[in-house]
């Protein structure tokens, strides 16, 4: 694989000839986390990481505390890149440590707070480098459309940024929380939806359906991509941009005992658990998914995105910063819900971790590096059999 430091972000595209068509979680219970060590915790400690518990084991991490200065860190960055910034906090005025509401069915592992929600508006900014200052990929004429739809919008950046773009579309976004803001542009409309329940919209409705960053979320995908081929209109556009939960490096840098490599396998094992995959890179649900559903012309475009400012590159440097900007300024409501609900480690525990977590982050002789998917496809002209 080439270097990060030299090669441009999109590193390979396949394309598929036309085909005949084929046939989010609760938050935790009160006092679940209580800063206790886990019952599965050994009654001693090693004295040295060596001889330490399975990484696994959330008390593995305890053993060798190291300091956590994330505050100043966190402040370091935000001052190096405050001229880039500030536009992308301007719409956040949520308060709290919160998830999505337990009264519906839906599950996400995310929080859905202020500081989540800026994490979030920091990582659609770093995104949209990727994509070298892109919204989508998908060959759309926005000129001929008026219809577009963004399921899992979060705080429902990309759905405002697009519909600022293209004031002549209609673009409605979705989601379980009602975290997006009020103050938008008047052809943006947001609704409360689960979108791994049947979709409340009429068949052929839009012209272009967006989804992004829905991984850990979804038990079938299948399924949804099936609600979305009814959803878009013949000859109209799909496009699902996926990251794996998966860190690693190209010089050996990041390795399967350290904290980022134990990052990996403890999401691994958490699918097990939870049901849902951190990993749909890596299982090809997209492709697989969408030409299942019955679209056609498929685009397959892979990405290895820098977790942290090291790539020579100015551009991939940028990258870097920013996305070690997004996991800084929220990274223990990435890991709170799956980790301590799911996998049972206490808050003790999983502090521990992440201090070990950010120790190697910001290690600058450490590479880490993780995968991005986008895959967009078109719906026949003619409806499937």
């Amino acid at each position: 694989m080439a270097s990060t430091d030299d090669a441009p972000p999109v590193t390979t595209t396949a394309k598929s000839a036309p085909s005949p068509p084929a046939a989010s979680p609760s938050p935790a219970p009160e006092g679940k986390l209580s800063g206790k060590s886990s019952p599965k915790s050994g009654a001693g400690s090693p004295r040295n990481l060596d001889d330490a518990l399975d990484p696994l084991n959330g008390e593995h991490w305890t053993q060798h505390p190291v300091e956590d200065d994330s505050d100043s860190v966190l402040d370091s960055i935000l001052s190096s890149t405050a001229s880039l910034s500030s536009s992308i906090f301007e719409y956040r005025n949520i308060n709290g440590r919160t998830f999505h509401s337990d009264k519906t069915n839906a599950e996400y592992w995310g929080p859905n707070d202020d500081k989540q929600l800026q994490s979030q508006d920091i990582i659609h900014h770093c995104l949209t480098l990727v994509l070298e200052g892109r919204l989508y990929l998908a060959p759309i004429d926005a000129g001929k459309i008026s219809k577009v739809l963004d399921v899992g919008t979060g705080g429902g950046l990309w759905a405002i940024d697009f519909a600022d773009l293209h004031p002549n579309l209609e673009v409605t976004g979705t989601d379980i929380s009602p975290v997006q803001p009020s103050w938008v542009p008047p052809n943006v409309r947001f609704e409360i939806e689960d979108a791994t329940l049947p979709w409340t919209f009429r068949e052929n409705s839009f012209d272009f359906v967006h989804m992004r960053y829905l991984f850990g979320s979804i038990p079938d995908w299948d399924a949804i991509f099936e609600q979305a081929y009814a959803a878009t209109k013949p000859g109209g556009w799909i496009e699902s941009f996926e990251a794996d939960a998966n860190l690693y490096s190209e010089d050996g840098t990041v390795t399967e005992d350290s904290p980022m490599g134990t990052w990996t396998k403890v999401f691994k094992e958490a699918k097990k658990k939870f049901g849902r995959t951190f990993f749909p890179i890596e299982e090809d649900v997209q492709r697989r998914g969408i030409e299942k559903a019955g679209f056609v012309n498929i685009t397959v475009k892979d990405i290895k995105v820098p977790m942290t400012g090291f790539p020579k590159d100015p551009k991939l440097k940028e990258i870097g910063q920013y996305s070690h900007l997004a996991i800084e300024q929220d990274l223990e409501g990435m890991v709170l819900y799956i980790f301590g609900e799911v996998m049972g480690w206490s808050v003790v525990e999983i502090h521990a971790f992440l201090a070990h977590f950010r120790k190697q982050m910001r290690n600058k002789n450490c590479h880490p590096l993780f995968p991005i998917r986008i895959v967009y496809a078109q719906k026949p002209e003619k409806k499937k059999d």
